[in-house]
């Protein structure tokens, strides 16, 4: 009798338990979903209130295409120093595996405002999505909800304070526009503020094939964000935004891609050269 009102009680706490909220202390990086064309979903975000940023194939096929989104509350919510990469969310057309994934605001609320994480706003926003896209589900990428703000891979692996500085200038404008001679690898443009700006960035060709050894469902790490304010352009350390958006890699998967937080840093130092 014990067994069963046990698996009752499981069962019924699956029934309730709230897409991408904390579910048992746990917190999904994304909420996936059935297939939609690339068209469709852009509709959906925009009847929903959202501003599409971009929409752009990260792989050489153009099965996974990349859907950058944001509104006035995701963008209110990050204009704050050093937290400018929160301003938009991105949602993954995956044809590889028939769904779509959409990063889940909650969690990378938690990872990316650290203590200034807005829970109202995530939480409003992620409701907005949930609403606008039926039937999504939790990701079995996910985290314990206490530890997102102060993830790191392992000992002696970066946090999301340990960013990398790409570039510096005499105003963030002039970083901008040094980018925008770039053309095609300037991917999306989001200003925040008048000295702060979150760009979107197509990684080398040999550097983007990361996705296909350690996962093409999480592809929304591309294009790579890269954030300018105060003359500097900074991007978060590839070791550290890689495991926050694969929580689940592992340690053989990471050795497999040694070679790629390097030659992250250096695609994005060249793109200002």
């Amino acid at each position: 009798m014990k067994k069963i009102l046990a698996l009752v009680l499981v069962a019924a706490s699956c029934l309730f338990a709230e897409v991408g909220m904390d579910n048992d202390g746990k917190v999904s990086a994304y909420l996936r979903g059935g297939l939609e064309d690339v068209d469709s979903v852009k509709s959906k975000l925009s009847a929903g209130g959202f501003s599409i940023l971009s929409s752009s194939a990260v792989n050489k096929s153009g099965t996974l295409t990349s859907v950058v989104f944001t509104d006035d509350a995701l963008v209110s919510m990050a204009n704050k120093k050093d937290r400018g990469f929160m301003a938009s969310l991105r949602l993954l057309v995956d044809n590889e595996n028939n769904q779509i994934s959409i990063t889940n605001p909650l969690y990378f609320s938690k990872a990316f405002m650290q203590d200034e994480h807005d829970k109202a706003t995530a939480e409003a926003t992620l409701a907005k999505l949930t609403s606008i896209f039926s039937g999504l589900k939790d990701s079995k990428d996910k985290l314990k909800s206490k530890k997102i703000k102060g993830y790191h891979f392992m000992m002696g692996m970066p946090y999301y304070e340990d960013m990398i500085k790409v570039a510096k200038a005499g105003s963030s404008a002039e970083l901008l526009e040094s980018l925008k001679a770039k053309g095609e690898k300037l991917i999306f443009s989001q200003k925040l503020s008048e000295d702060r700006f979150l760009v979107g960035v197509k990684l080398g060709k040999e550097t983007s094939k990361f996705i296909k050894k350690i996962g093409l469902k999480n592809a929304t790490v591309l294009p790579y964000p890269i954030l300018i304010e105060n003359g500097k352009a900074m991007i978060l350390a590839p070791k550290y935004y890689l495991a926050i958006s694969y929580p689940l890699l592992k340690m053989s998967q990471f050795m497999k891609i040694s070679s790629v937080p390097g030659a992250i840093e250096k695609d994005c130092k060249k793109l200002f050269k």
